[in-house]
């Protein structure tokens, strides 16, 4: 009789993307594509396509706590990412559990604040519970420049700008910092810093013209999410996942009049 393969667990808590590019969709995708198998607990309902957001419809915190104790309970994830949390009320929820759990695992946070398309993902609450209770919580926190902005309360026009800004949210909330620079103005690359303490990487790969960009955070935090729960140490994660998204966007490919990210372009 065959010996079954036991494959790691990766937990999601995040947004549902009813256009499938971003959310929970994206994150299941990526985990997917890794060879980890993905769990979810849903924060959010949203109405929305890779141009724009229509609606939003957040979920009641108790069936988020429901969600993430029905995974807990038997299936023993191995890393934990957030997406869009949306409300202090499903913050604090992920904060209890978190703090309650007798397992220690990476959190990866990616604070989804602001929609590719400019729509507000994270009240203003939120913003104030997630820097004062969910951040100290996480092993890496993930934001693009103008998340980084508001955590490090200074605008970030430069790689050495980007550098400060991950030292500086290592040093106030206690988590490393993976900062994404592909808005980054007058840049021949799509250029990262990662800083946790002691290692620091400056991550660089081309631009790819013409390429959309929805659902880039959630996949690349997803992708560090999944190495973690593979087992690899934190920077390394963090280095394959930029291979990783990388490659999504080089082998894009069109989905109706969209460009879409390729999830599965090793296969």
């Amino acid at each position: 009789m065959r010996k079954r393969k036991n494959i790691p667990v990766a937990l999601t808590i995040a947004g549902s993307d009813s256009g499938g590019g971003a959310g929970i969709q994206a994150d299941l995708k990526t985990f997917a594509s890794l060879g980890v198998h993905g769990a979810s607990a849903v924060t959010c309902i949203t109405a929305q396509n890779p141009k724009r957001v229509l609606a939003i419809e957040p979920c009641k915190p108790a069936i988020v706590r429901a969600q993430l104790d029905a995974v807990f309970s038997e299936l023993s994830p191995a890393a934990v990412k957030t997406g869009m949390l949306y409300s202090a009320a499903i913050i604090r929820v992920v904060i209890d559990f978190v703090t309650s759990s007798r397992r220690v695992l990476p959190l990866v946070v990616d604070p989804v604040m602001i929609s590719t398309s400019g729509a507000p993902l994270l009240q203003t609450p939120a913003i104030r519970l997630l820097k004062s209770h969910l951040l100290p919580l996480a092993a890496l926190v993930t934001p693009n420049l103008d998340e980084a902005a508001i955590l490090a309360r200074r605008k970030l026009k430069s790689v050495e700008d980007m550098r400060w800004a991950a030292g500086e949210i290592y040093q106030r909330f206690g988590c490393a910092a993976l900062i994404k620079g592909g808005h980054l103005r007058n840049s021949k690359d799509a250029v990262d810093i990662f800083f946790d303490g002691r290692n620091e990487l400056l991550l660089k790969a081309p631009f790819v013209k013409g390429a959309r960009t929805h659902g880039t955070g959630c996949t690349y935090s997803a992708a560090v999410t999944a190495f973690l729960s593979r087992g690899e140490p934190l920077p390394k994660a963090v280095a394959r996942a930029k291979e990783y998204i990388s490659q999504a966007i080089a082998q894009s490919q069109t989905v109706g009049k969209h460009s879409a990210l390729n999830s599965f372009w090793k296969g």
